[in-house]
């Protein structure tokens, strides 16, 4: 469940009289595991404790250096004549941060669980937990999927507080927010949903904050996770969710009103709602100037058009409407074709899944060895398939225009899209032709026009149609001419800029 205190009861299960016995309890219920530490310490003659602490978990260094030296030096102990003054006076000058106190025996384990540093002392009722928490995490570095040429090259880690900072420097307003819940009774994963309280309409926000707290799951351990979870329940390859991994991209939704989910333990943030124009739209488009942006806009248009139709015509041209090509071009065709055993759709079926099944080898191999394997496998393997007479040349260079076009798709998450569309569309060319491509093609836009991304349609602007929005659709036009909010995303705040 995703309520951090769960587990807790009012029972104060601490009373003061033998922190020892506390302690071997919390220890004994851990399994004492080689990496807890526990050390007693003397205030004064009458009042004594011990620090527990998990080292793998703990900055250390801060524990011995600070805590243990401040809890070693001589003060007024005299003066502490109540467990409420000893408790008092060590919370204002414990040379920690955070600072917060608890009677609870199943709180304080899960606050050794979560990097905190307990002090049991005796003749007091109540537990001091101390925020050390210091876990290993990966330097901020350029974004492995979504690199470009121009703009910043800071990506997400895999420290949510990172992440929030990433954030914090680019968006500096006051009504930016930020709502952190627990989620997984295992993992206790922190999650945090952010917004711009002013841009961002309340009904979304509400519907992301009630999808996000009706999750119930025993671990989170990447924000695909929490992506099933909230994204609108449809059968669809076509994803309600952008994914990114990428902090400049994250703020310029938060600044057009929309959502982001942070999911601690992954680098890949969550925005929503989305249309799918927008899974066209790269981070590059708004550093270059519009013209060049408008001109890479249509390319991967047209790379996304290539990639699920040129397979699937190959299939329905060569299979039912030979008289579609030209003479020569025909003659040329069915001589690369003869003496191939299979027909067209089995031959791209067996070339594309040939050629998935490499880009997975590629993936996965290691990085000196993949990109050789993925590039010699391909030349090799389509060489010596063309040699033995098993699929035409025309076939090879079909195969190489389209995974080329798959690759074009700035979200990763998208080009599996493409990839599954490819298919469906080449199954509906071997059964129906062209016929049948069309009638996957108004399948797919009647598809489209029925999903909803957190109550925003799935094809606006188009559908429904708001030509304001037009201004950053199929054409971006220059940034003194964007003027106004999305219309999907307006608030009472229409020109931007206003207060």
């Amino acid at each position: 469940m995703q309520k951090n205190d769960s587990n807790q009861t009012n029972d104060p299960l601490y009373d003061g009289n033998n922190p020892k016995a506390f302690v071997i309890q919390i220890m004994d219920t851990l399994h004492n595991p080689p990496d807890l530490v526990n050390r007693s310490f003397t205030l004064s003659p009458d009042l004594h404790g011990f620090c527990v602490f998990i080292e793998t978990l703990v900055d250390k260094d801060k524990i011995e250096h600070e805590l243990l030296y401040f809890l070693s030096e001589e003060l007024l102990y005299r003066e502490l004549d109540s467990s409420e003054n000893i408790i008092n006076t060590l919370q204002s000058r414990i040379p920690f941060s955070s600072i917060s106190v608890s009677t609870d025996f199943n709180h304080c384990v899960l606050g050794l669980l979560n990097g905190k540093c307990l002090l049991v002392i005796s003749k007091t009722t109540q537990v001091l937990l101390l925020d050390a928490a210091k876990t290993p995490h990966r330097s901020v570095t350029e974004p492995l999927i979504e690199s470009t040429v121009q703009g910043p090259q800071e990506g997400f880690t895999e420290d949510i507080s990172i992440n929030l900072s990433l954030l914090r420097k680019r968006i500096k307003n006051v009504h930016f927010r930020i709502e952190q819940i627990i989620i997984g009774t295992d993992t206790e994963t922190k999650v945090s949903l952010l917004y711009l309280e002013k841009l961002a309409p309340v009904a979304v926000v509400d519907e992301f904050r009630k999808r996000v707290h009706s999750i119930e799951i025993d671990s989170v351990l990447d924000s695909g996770y929490i992506e099933e979870w909230i994204q609108d329940k449809t059968i669809s390859p076509f994803s309600t969710l952008l994914k990114t991994e990428r902090p400049d991209v994250m703020a310029s939704h938060l600044l057009e009103g929309r959502v982001g989910v942070l999911v601690d333990g992954t680098p890949g943030a969550l925005v929503g709602p989305v249309t799918f124009f927008q899974f066209f739209i790269g981070p590059e488009d708004y550093y270059q100037r519009a013209d060049i942006a408008t001109l890479l806009r249509w390319l991967r248009m047209l790379s996304f058009m290539l990639a699920i139709f040129v397979p699937a015509l190959y299939i329905a041209v060569l299979t039912y409407h030979q008289e579609t090509l030209p003479h020569s071009l025909l003659i040329n065709l069915s001589a690369q074709r003869e003496g191939v055993p299979f027909p067209a759709v089995i031959e791209a079926v067996l070339m594309m899944v040939t050629f998935e099944v490499l880009r997975e080898a590629g993936l996965r191999m290691p990085r000196i060895a993949g990109q050789a394997i993925s590039i010699v496998g391909a030349l090799v393997l389509g060489e010596a398939a063309v040699s033995a007479g098993l699929v035409s040349a025309a076939m090879v260079i079909v195969v190489a225009v389209t995974a080329i076009s798959n690759f074009v798709a700035p979200s990763y998450s998208f080009g599996i899209t493409q990839r599954l569309l490819q298919f469906f569309y080449m199954a509906l060319a071997g059964f129906m032709g062209l016929f049948g491509v069309l009638c996957g093609v108004l399948f797919t836009v009647v598809h489209l026009a029925s999903i909803k991304s957190f109550g925003v349609p799935y094809l606006s602007p188009v559908a429904p149609t708001f030509l304001t929005d037009w201004k950053d659709l199929l054409v971006r036009v220059p940034r003194p001419w964007m003027k106004t909010y999305p219309q999907m995303n307006r608030t009472k705040r229409k020109q931007r800029g206003s207060s």
